[in-house]
């Protein structure tokens, strides 16, 4: 549980730091170039996970990293769908906050920090939601890099459950609901949130 809660929550920190101040600087400081690197991003997406994994794998091993968070966090960063969601929600930034604070000289990293951010928190809990679920429920990566028995994850420790010639199937559901636990209470604590920035993200 541990593993999990640490390798979720470093996951989703990076991520939605690096991945909002990316969205945000593609659409405020946006030009052709910019433009056509999000429709690099984009078609990224259309690159499944198995088809990077050996890569990744070896990279990873050649940096000494596996069992460790930085090799569960750094494939999960910076993703193109988390900068296009953060970059649609910075489209609908009003662009007179922006000028006003520049004005009033405020520097850009102040009205990111002290002007973007509050106004998309909205967004933030969406992107949390999605990451923090996505990190949690991770099986495939964390099977392949984290080789240490201390370093497993629930749902590495979930499938060793039911392996074998005999399953207790009593102790399984109660080792699936305590691992879902979790992620029910961060949706349930971020819901409206969530919903106010799939909205905000769709127009």
């Amino acid at each position: 549980m541990w593993n999990s809660f640490r390798n979720a929550g470093v996951a989703t920190f990076a991520s939605l730091v690096v991945c909002s101040i990316a969205g945000y600087g593609f659409e405020v400081y946006h030009d052709r170039g910019k433009d056509l690197l999000v429709r690099i991003l984009l078609l990224s997406m259309m690159i499944p996970f198995a088809a990077i994994m050996i890569p990744l794998f070896m990279l990873v091993g050649n940096f000494n990293l596996l069992s460790t968070t930085a090799a569960f966090v750094l494939p999960t960063v910076a993703t193109g769908f988390l900068i296009f969601l953060f970059r649609q929600s910075a489209r609908y930034f009003p662009q007179e906050i922006i000028e006003a604070s520049r004005i009033d000289g405020l520097g850009e990293l102040g009205i990111f920090l002290r002007m973007y951010v509050p106004i998309m928190r909205s967004t933030y809990a969406t992107a949390a939601i999605i990451t923090f679920m996505g990190a949690w429920n991770s099986y495939l990566w964390p099977l392949i890099i984290m080789q240490s028995p201390d370093s497993r994850t629930m749902p590495l420790v979930l499938s060793n459950l039911i392996a074998g010639y005999v399953t207790d199937y009593g102790l399984l559901m109660l080792a699936v609901s305590i691992s879902v636990l979790p992620t029910i209470v961060i949706f349930l604590l971020l819901q409206n949130s969530f919903a106010e920035g799939i909205v905000a993200s769709a127009k």
